[in-house]
């Protein structure tokens, strides 16, 4: 794995000590100015044709996983196997200081579980405070870990991301916890931030979306991964495609588990 990390431009200095120290702490870390504008300009033209042609089946990789069964999210609108779907998308599991952070989350034995695309529609958004792995776990011993990549300003106004500082550490999810999981925590931060942030979210962090009150959609990408032991959301093997295999090379691939 190290030799592959390494290939990608992955080591461990890509962060500081504070930062490591603050993602362990409390669960997340947030990361600006990772995408640029431009570059965040031409990924929402690339994912604004591939709506239109997808249509009703956008997101149906998901949906139909052979691994990992998921109903169809009401609210939003979704796109998945972004791996395959142009070299846009490469960035966004190949990138070396998130791809470091993720590896200090699961001790740099990760594999990419998905990418997918998630924007909340005008008054949608809403979740409850979860995580994303069902089960109790031991503090340290994470499984899985997300990244979210803003392609929008993230406000209270059009229901940023909530999370709950800390909840790394609980040997409980929220559901055991709070009589209602869709109210307000009273310890849950607002992750309001500008578009090109990323959001390293440990997923065993109580976190959720909340509404958004605006009439333009909350725009973002989601960069999944998962221990290399543990089935991924999207089962990469399943999908990749030749050229895809071709173009990433030996170490992206590796990343994927294919």
């Amino acid at each position: 794995m190290e030799n592959y990390l390494q290939e990608l431009g992955v080591n461990t200095n890509l962060l500081t000590v504070e930062e490591k120290n603050f993602l362990d702490k409390n669960g997340y870390l947030v990361i600006e100015n990772v995408l640029s504008s431009e570059q965040i300009r031409k990924v929402i033209a690339k994912i604004d044709k591939i709506l239109e042609l997808e249509k009703e089946s956008a997101g149906a990789e998901l949906f139909d996983s052979s691994h990992i069964k998921h109903p169809k999210e009401v609210g939003v609108d979704r796109l998945a196997d972004l791996v395959n779907k142009g070299s846009i998308f490469d960035q966004f599991y190949t990138t070396p200081k998130i791809l470091a952070a993720v590896g200090h989350v699961l001790s740099n034995n990760m594999k990419l579980s998905s990418l997918n695309y998630r924007a909340a529609l005008p008054g949608d958004g809403l979740q409850k405070l979860h995580t994303d792995w069902k089960e109790r776990i031991t503090p340290g011993n994470y499984k899985v870990c997300n990244t979210i990549w803003l392609l929008d300003d993230f406000s209270k106004a059009n229901g940023c991301t909530r999370l709950v500082p800390g909840s790394n550490h609980s040997e409980k999810l929220p559901e055991e916890v709070m009589d209602d999981p869709m109210a307000p925590h009273p310890n849950e931060l607002l992750m309001e931030a500008p578009a090109g942030t990323v959001v390293i979210c440990n997923s065993h962090t109580w976190h959720g979306g909340t509404t958004n009150n605006t009439d333009k959609p909350r725009r973002a990408m989601h960069s999944y991964f998962c221990r290399r032991d543990e089935p991924q959301q999207l089962d990469q093997a399943k999908y990749i495609k030749d050229e895809t295999r071709e173009r990433i090379g030996n170490a992206a691939q590796f990343l994927l588990g294919v």
